[in-house]
């Protein structure tokens, strides 16, 4: 072979490489290490994308109630669990229509192309609160949900969604625990 073309094909099969490992290193980085879900920057991205298209779009938070009562009497590892069951039914229930994101602490996001795409709010809920088996402890969960629809915005704009969901939540949860809004 001759060793010009091997001498030329190097600088950029190391180029490729490290091309390779950037992209893997910026994928990790905007995924949750505990949950595996986007983190606040790797879903904001898709999330406007979903609200510019979707007039019917659904953005929701959830604030898991009493969170740091599980950490306390059960421990971190109890607290894990419940954090990363939370993930997979949030993302079970956004299903192939929508993605979920963990902004950290017990704070979750997620957007949904339409309501109707879903199995519907109660069935989220009834999700949320399902019991956790923790090292022969029943964790009891539960989790305060706001949303907001798109068709509802004067300006179908994320950060308005969010802020609009987020007053939701802060309403459910004036409302008692395991409430939804």
């Amino acid at each position: 072979m001759d060793t010009h073309v091997i001498a030329a094909g190097l600088p950029a099969l190391g180029w490729a490489l490290h091309g390779g490992l950037l992209l893997r290193r910026l994928s990790t980085a905007r995924r949750d290490p505990l949950t595996g879900l986007h983190t606040r920057a790797g879903w904001t991205a898709r999330a406007e994308h979903l609200m510019a298209k979707h007039p019917s779009a659904l953005v929701l938070l959830v604030d898991l109630d009493a969170f740091k009562a599980i950490n306390d009497t059960f421990g971190h590892a109890a607290g894990d669990l419940v954090l990363t069951t939370t993930a997979h039914r949030l993302t079970a229930w956004c299903g192939r229509h929508g993605i979920a994101a963990r902004l950290g602490g017990d704070e979750f996001v997620a957007i949904v192309t339409g309501a109707d795409r879903t199995p519907g709010l109660p069935a989220l809920r009834a999700a949320l609160d399902r019991p956790v088996e923790h090292n022969g402890h029943t964790v009891a969960v539960s989790a305060s949900v706001g949303h907001c629809h798109r068709s509802h915005l004067l300006v179908p704009a994320l950060t308005d969604a969010l802020s609009a969901a987020d007053l939701s939540m802060y309403a459910a949860k004036g409302h008692g625990r395991r409430n939804t809004r």
